[in-house]
This record gives C-alpha cells, structure tokens and sequence, in this order.
C-alpha cells in the first residue's frame, strides 16, 4: 500500500488538545482529514463542538480552509458497552483503588488508532496525528509515549504499511499546549479554542469561563483551567508594561 507522504489523518474530538493538534497538523501538510468517534460518551456535545469549530478553521483561516479534507465520524457504541466508566455511565467522577479515575476508558485510544489506521489505509494517508499527552494528563496509561509507540509498530506489522504517528502535545503541559495554539494561529485560534471547543466530561456549556465552557470542578476542566492560568501569568510576563 502506497501512503501520501503529504497527507495527515487527526484523531479530532472537538477539544482543546485535538484544535490544537489540527492546527499543528495544517501548518506542516498539504491535506489534512479529522475523525472523530461517537463511543456513548457522556460528554456527547463534543461530536456538536468539532462540527463548529471545522467550520470556524475553514472561515477564520483562509490559508488552511483549502487544506481540510474530509470529516469522518466512526461509530463505535460497543465500547460504552463493556465500560463501566464515568464517561460512558452516569456516575461521579472519582478515583478507584487501582490508582486511575473511573473516567479511564479501557482500550478507548487504542481502538481510536485502530480505527483511524483503518480510515488512513483506505485513504492512503501516511501520517496520524493524536492529541495524546503524560506530562499533564488524566492518569491514563494509553496517553502514554511507550503505549503510542507500541501501537505504531502493531498498526504498521498489522497492515504491512510505514505510518507515523505524531504526538505533538506528548511532552508538553497544558499551558504550553495554549503557547503553541497562540504561535499556531495567534489570539484568533485562542479564541476559537475558548468559545467553541469542548472539554468537559459532563457535557456542561451553561458557563463560558475565561478558558471555555464547562462545569469547572471535573478533571477535564481543572487541567484546562490551571493550564489556562499559568499560559496567562506566562503571557504577562512576557508583556512590556506600559
């Protein structure tokens, strides 16, 4: 199978992390896909909130619209079938004796680069692009770095291609990944971030906090929020007073 040297496959969620890694996936290829996956998740506004903000790169970003390619969506309802997690049931978020919040979803971003492998076969993609990160993240091992490079080699044994798999946000924090949309696309890509992406696992968008959306108390919104915070006394820093 010949794979597009040129092209990219993100694993788009509709987030924070995933808006930034398309960003970053635009800026380096020449055409550019996003999948996204409706797996029974709580949070189920995420699959409204990446619709919005695809729409907001192709009119606000004139010199990205022509590089985004198709959106696919990919059903995969078994997997909140046979989790017993808060993301996919209506319980509270908390930790369980095993270390891990019950918001870990086993297997979940191994099946999302399966999927998106499949897509990018079919497709003849070469590069996926995932938002995965273990420097400021939920506690979940398939975010990471031994776990993606693992699943690298299984998808490139498993269908006799060469893809590579990119993590930009692998070994940064939250408020580093904020600089790199600022560097990406300037205070225009931070606001889309803010108004129009969605993070929190409760699905809440009653409240439009200085980070975005979001209910503010579940884990999802803490990492946001605290990244959010260091990102702005770092900005002020670097600011000239007046």
């Amino acid at each position: 199978m010949t794979l597009n040297e040129t092209h990219a496959l993100v694993l788009f969620s509709g987030g924070q992390d995933s808006t930034t890694c398309l960003a970053w996936a635009l800026e380096r290829f020449e055409r550019v896909e996003t999948v996204g996956f409706d797996y029974g998740q709580r949070h189920r506004v995420e699959l409204e909130a990446r619709l919005v903000v695809l729409a907001a790169l192709r009119r606000d970003f004139p010199h990205w619209a022509p590089k985004l390619g198709d959106d696919h969506v990919v059903d995969i309802a078994a997997l909140a079938q046979v989790s017993e997690t808060s993301l996919t049931r209506d319980v509270a978020i908390a930790m369980q004796a095993n270390g891990l919040p019950n918001s870990f979803v086993p297997g979940r971003n191994l099946l999302f680069l399966t999927f998106a492998a499949a897509i990018a076969y079919r497709r003849g993609v070469k590069h996926l692009v995932t938002g995965v990160c273990e420097t400021d993240y939920s506690g979940y091992p398939d975010c990471r770095d031994d776990t993606i490079k693992a699943m690298q080699i299984a998808l490139n044994l498993g269908m006799e291609t060469r893809f590579v798999v990119h993590t930009p946000l692998m070994a940064i924090d939250k408020a580093a990944t904020w600089a790199m949309a600022e560097r990406l696309g300037g205070q225009l890509l931070i606001d889309r971030i803010i108004e129009d992406t969605h993070t929190c696992y409760n699905g809440d968008r009653s409240t439009l906090h200085a980070w975005g959306y979001g209910c503010g108390a579940c884990p999802a919104c803490a990492l946001r929020a605290a990244g959010w915070g260091r990102y702005e006394a770092g900005a002020r820093t670097r600011t000239p007073k007046e």
